[in-house]
This record gives structure tokens, C-alpha cells and sequence, in this order.
């Protein structure tokens, strides 16, 4: 990937140079020739200063406004020390390699925001409203709910809606990380923020800019960093007392052993405060204040990429400690869509018998209904279908081309007093039976269900993989049909027939025995109690209800619930990190700082201890950007 530089850091890396140039060059001459004390002081000075002269001016104001505890006043007493203790070129160059670390903390953070701002870029500038006849070129926050708007190829879709002419291929990577193009034509929703690739398209809002599913992802991306997580507080605290603490360990060490030893040679007092000032440098928290901060942003920013917005580092914390997910079924595990599982006729063919069922159910909305028409995929005439009456409960009696059909439950087979039997499969069944002379005669069943999610299953396996130990289904529907969802997807349990109250009370039982933490996956309104409820909520899908997205701490921008083991994949992953920046740098700080108060350690070693460990863990802290898929 191409590095881009601000203009102030390429400032920085000219200083850096200058700087670089002038100390090489001074050090040599130092070697080479006899310089008097004053010479080589005005000499390694100019580095210095050109490396350092904001370090300084920076602590300098700090000391006036009374905020002085902080790495640049360390920095600037211990290079002063330095100086003072004849120490010139170590002076300089605790300075120099200072201003490096910086220049690569800049460059790291720039980077992980980078892929966070990635998101920015899906804010669409402009729409093409239809106004009496008129195509009008105005900001999506114009666009009223219910309005047509025109997206020609190559242009971001403003708002969310659905297609009312035209079909096209929609690239949606940038809300779900998925590269391949979607296919979309009339009645299909669309979602704002991604692009139409290859059709004109007309669409009508659906939503307001302000709660267009756009709009939701970039607040919740302007927000996530300011929710830390636990041991982001607790190095924030640290490092509030750690570098006072510092100060008066610096002064103790400088001052206690000549007074104790009661020798007061200045030789005696430069040794001390040589390694006062050592001890300053490399006890600096620069590490651990950019290192653990800047983990969570790159791993936070990672999972942007791969379409998971985690609303905050604490949630990251909580999703690495999941050993319990609750989900629940209908959207989340299946699609939510009913189709045709399968037809079993009685006295008909396959295809007559979706036929007359197609006829019969061409005229309702219910969603079972319009499965059956969906798989019918052929022709209906609706002129031949009359006398349509729905049996409350039961199901639907009509005339096709002059022969009456009930198509419904079994109540309904009983009132028309056919014989008809029940099917093994679990399911919707609609018995379909025919009114002859001699009475009804029973033509077969259709079994519809709610289809599973085709990476359900590969999700379960994969949450096993990651030692999620309990995966639980909770779920409205009947016990058959949760029975058969949970074994064919392999939970490990499953509760059904539920309210939506019910929920809530069945995941606070389950709260009882989780021995970590505990997610809920949904998407639905009557999900959002439970997802507060959880240690972490996750919603399921851009399209997903908007009281599920305000109440969840994870948004998946699409309906893959593989997607969840790869959050807890990256929050893991980025703790781990945190960690080994942790455990590192206060261990190597901590032998250094031994290694100073018995005056084996020079300056030098000091230098690597402060500016080496805060470039070594940057570096390891920019991993977390890193998704493998």
C-alpha cells in the first residue's frame, strides 16, 4: 500500500534528516579532533534543536499552564540533564530518536484511522430527485421519504429504497466487505452508500437521509472511539500517576546516594544525575499510551473493513471473552423468507398441484401465499380464479376454471371433509383437496419453511472451533420446526414457542450459568431488550430493524452470521496484542531501569528502552489492522 504523508509529517522527516545529518557529522569531529567543552556543547546543540524545538517550546508552555506531568517534560529534563553532565551527543540523540518514535506514531495512527475513514467515502454527495417530470440535482438531506430518485451507473445510492424501474449489478463492499456484485431489479431493496455499477435505476425512499442506514454507519464509526475498554482506563490511569512517580524516582536516585555516601565531588553528583536522567528516558509511557489505544483503532478499523462495526474497544474486550451466544431464529439463522421445501401429491402430479395452489393463493399477501406463487414461477390468469374466500384460521376456498379448491390447514380438510393425512416433515403444510360429486378428494401437501442461512452452519462450526461452548436458539415458532433448525445447523440448544418478553427472561436464565460472557445475535424490534440485556448485543444485517442497530454494541453489515466468529476472531486478536505490547514494554523498561539505577546502562541503552520498545510496539500494534478472511 501506497504511504501518503501530511504535510506536517514530512516536515518531521526533513528535521529528522537535517538533524540526523548535523549529529553524524559533529560525532565524527569529535572523534577526529580535540573540541573544546564549549564548542562541542554549541555544536550538538543545533541538532538538538532543530530535531527538538517543539518537544521543548510544547513543555515549556505545559510547565506555565501547570500540566507538565507528561512525556515531553520528561524528555526535556532528561536531555538538559544530559547536557549538563557533559553528555552532549547522547543528549542530542535522546532527542532525535524521540522525534522518530513520534514520526512513526503519527504515520501508525494516520494509517488505522485511514482504514476507519475508508467508510467516510461511502457519504454520497448528491441525489437525482424526480420533481414534476424533472430529474433535480440536490443534497440527500432534500430527499423527502416516498420520493423517486435516479441513480445512474457509476453513482452512489443516496438513500435507502427500493427499486421501482430498471435493473443493475450494486457494489456493496464498502458496508459489507463482500467484493462480489449484488444483482438488483424491481422491488428489490437497495441500501445508501453503495454503488450502482451497470443500470439506470429509479428508486423510491424509503427512509430520510438522517435515517438511512448510510447515515447510521457513519455515527456509529464517529462514536466508536470514544468508548474505551477496561485496560485502555486502566493504562490511562497508569500512566496519570506513573510519570509523577517517575519524577520523584528521578530526583531520589539523584540526590539520595551522594548524600547517603556523604561525598560531594561534582564527579559523584554528575554520576548520579547520569543516571537520574537514564532513568527518566527510559521510563517514559509513550509504549504503552500510543501502543494499547492505537491496538483497539487498528482493530477496530480492521473489522470496518471486513464489514463489522464494533461500536467501542470495550465491546472488542467483551466479544474476546464470549463463551455463550444466544441467537435468535427468524432472520438472524434463516433468511426469514418462506419458500417450498417440497410438494408431495396425493392423486396429482408435482407440477398440477403447485399450479392449483399457485391459483388459489394469487390473490393474498400472506408470505406463505406468495412462496407458493414464487415457486410456481409460471403464469397465473386470475381471470380464472373467482369466488375467492378466505376461512378465518383455516385457509382459502376458490373457483378455478369452474372447479372448487380449498387450500389450507388441516381444519380446513376437515370442514371440507376430505381425507387427508399429515406429513413427516416439519413445516408449514398446506393441504390442497378438490370438491367433486362425490365429495372432496384429497390432492396432496406443500411443505413451506423459512429458509436457513447458508453460512449458518459453517458459523456454528466455526464459534465451536473458537471454544464457544454453549450456542443457543430462542425463537417464536413452533418446537418442531426450532427442533429441526437447531439439529441441522448443529446449536447446542434451542427454546421455542416464545414471546418476545419471554426472551429476555429465557437469556437471563442462560445469564446464570455462562461462565464467561454472553452475546445475542437479532435483528428484529422485539429483539432490542435482549441485546441490551446481553454482555454484548450484535445486529444482524444493514437492514435490520433500527431499534436493533441503537441497542447493539456490534453491527453486521450484512445477514452472514459467520461474520460473529470473525469479530470474536479480531477481538481476540487485537487483545492479544494489547498484551504482548503490555507485558514487552514494561519489561524491558523494567530491566533497563535496573540495569540504570546500577549504572550498567548507558544512554544509549535508555534510548532503546523509551524510542525501540515505542517503535517495536507500534509496529506490532498495526497488525490488528490486518483481517485474514
Amino acid at each position: 500500500m501506497k504511504l501518503k504523508l501530511t504535510r506536517k509529517q514530512k516536515k518531521m522527516i526533513i528535521r529528522i534528516i537535517i538533524a540526523s545529518v548535523f549529529l553524524a557529522v559533529f560525532m565524527v569531529a569529535e572523534h577526529l579532533f580535540e573540541l573544546p567543552w564549549w564548542l562541542e556543547l554549541i555544536l550538538f546543540l543545533i541538532p538538538y534543536i532543530v530535531s527538538g524545538y517543539d518537544v521543548l517550546r510544547t513543555a515549556f508552555i505545559n510547565i506555565f499552564h501547570a500540566q507538565f506531568l507528561d512525556e515531553k517534560f520528561l524528555m526535556m529534563v532528561a536531555t538538559v540533564g544530559a547536557f549538563g553532565t557533559g553528555e552532549y551527543p547522547e543528549a542530542s540523540a535522546v532527542m532525535l530518536f524521540y522525534q522518530v518514535g513520534e514520526l512513526f506514531q503519527s504515520i501508525a495512527v494516520g494509517r488505522s484511522r485511514k482504514s476507519i475513514a475508508k467508510l467516510m467515502d461511502i457519504r454520497p454527495d448528491s441525489a437525482n430527485v424526480l420533481r414534476d417530470g424533472e430529474a433535480i440535482n440536490v443534497s440527500p438531506e432534500e430527499v423527502k421519504i416516498g420520493e423517486t430518485i435516479i441513480v445512474n451507473p457509476g453513482e452512489k445510492i443516496p438513500l435507502d429504497g427500493v427499486i421501482l424501474e430498471g435493473e443493475t449489478s450494486v457494489n456493496q463492499a464498502a458496508l459489507t466487505g463482500e467484493s462480489a456484485p449484488v444483482d438488483k431489479s424491481i422491488s428489490d431493496t437497495v441500501i445508501s452508500g453503495t454503488l450502482n455499477l451497470t443500470g439506470v435505476i429509479k428508486v423510491r425512499t424509503t427512509s430520510s437521509f438522517g435515517e438511512s442506514t448510510v447515515s447510521k454507519i457513519l455515527e456509529l464509526v464517529s462514536n466508536a472511539s470514544d468508548k474505551k475498554a477496561k485496560v485502555e482506563n486502566f493504562i490511562t490511569k497508569f500512566a496519570r500517576w506513573y510519570t509523577p512517580v517517575v519524577v520523584i524516582g528521578a530526583i531520589l536516585l539523584a540526590v539520595i546516594p551522594p548524600v547517603i555516601t556523604g561525598i560531594s565531588s561534582w564527579s559523584v553528583w554528575a554520576k548520579w544525575l547520569n543516571r537520574a536522567c537514564i532513568f527518566l528516558v527510559v521510563s517514559c509511557p509513550c509504549a504503552l499510551v500510543v501502543s494499547v489505544p492505537l491496538s483497539f483503532f487498528g482493530g477496530i478499523g480492521g473489522a470496518s473493513k471486513d464489514g463489522i462495526l464494533i461500536k467501542g474497544a470495550g465491546y472488542m474486550e467483551v466479544l474476546s471473552k464470549i463463551d455463550t451466544v444466544v441467537f435468535d431464529k427468524t432472520g438472524t439463522l434463516t433468511k426469514g423468507v418462506f419458500a417450498v421445501d417440497d410438494v408431495h401429491p396425493n392423486v396429482v402430479s408435482k407440477a398440477e398441484l403447485l399450479d392449483i395452489a399457485a391459483a388459489c393463493e394469487s390473490f393474498s399477501s400472506h408470505p406463505v401465499a406468495q412462496s407458493i406463487v414464487r415457486a410456481h414461477e409460471g403464469h397465473i390468469e386470475k381471470d380464472n380464479v373467482r369466488n375467492v374466500s378466505e376461512i378465518a384460521g383455516k385457509g382459502i376456498k376458490a373457483d378455478v376454471e369452474g372447479i372448487t379448491y380449498y387450500c389450507g390447514n388441516g381444519q380446513l380438510m376437515d370442514l371440507c371433509k376430505a381425507d387427508w393425512h399429515d406429513c413427516h416433515l416439519t413445516g408449514t403444510i398446506i393441504h390442497i383437496a378438490k370438491e367433486t360429486e362425490e365429495g372432496s378428494v384429497y390432492l396432496g401437501h406443500i411443505v413451506i419453511n423459512d429458509q436457513i442461512k447458508e453460512d449458518s452452519g459453517s458459523a456454528i462450526r466455526q464459534l465451536i472451533s473458537l471454544g464457544v461452548k454453549r450456542l443457543i436458539m430462542l425463537t417464536g415458532d413452533k418446537e418442531s420446526v426450532a427442533k429441526s433448525v437447531a439439529e441441522k445447523i448443529g446449536l447446542t440448544g434451542y427454546y421455542a414457542e416464545l414471546l418476545p418478553a419471554d426472551k429476555v427472561d429465557k437469556v437471563e436464565d442462560i445469564f446464570k450459568t455462562a461462565e464467561g460472557k454472553l452475546a445475542f445475535a437479532g435483528d428484529g424490534i422485539n429483539d432490542a431488550p435482549v441485546l441490551m440485556r446481553a454482555d454484548c448485543g450484535i445486529a444482524m444485517g444493514a437492514m435490520g430493524s433500527d431499534a436493533a442497530i441503537e441497542s447493539a454494541d456490534v453491527v453486521l453489515m450484512d445477514d452472514k452470521p459467520s461474520k460473529i466468529a470473525d469479530a470474536i476472531k479480531i477481538s481476540r486478536k487485537t487483545m492479544r496484542i494489547v498484551w504482548e505490547n503490555i507485558v514487552f514494554a514494561l519489561g524491558v523498561k523494567v530491566i533497563i531501569l535496573v540495569l540504570g539505577a546500577l549504572g550498567i546502562a548507558n544512554m544509549w541503552l535508555a534510548v532503546f528502552g523509551d524510542v525501540g520498545v515505542l517503535i517495536i510496539a507500534i509496529l506490532n500494534a498495526m497488525r490488528c489492522m490486518r483481517v485474514s478472511r
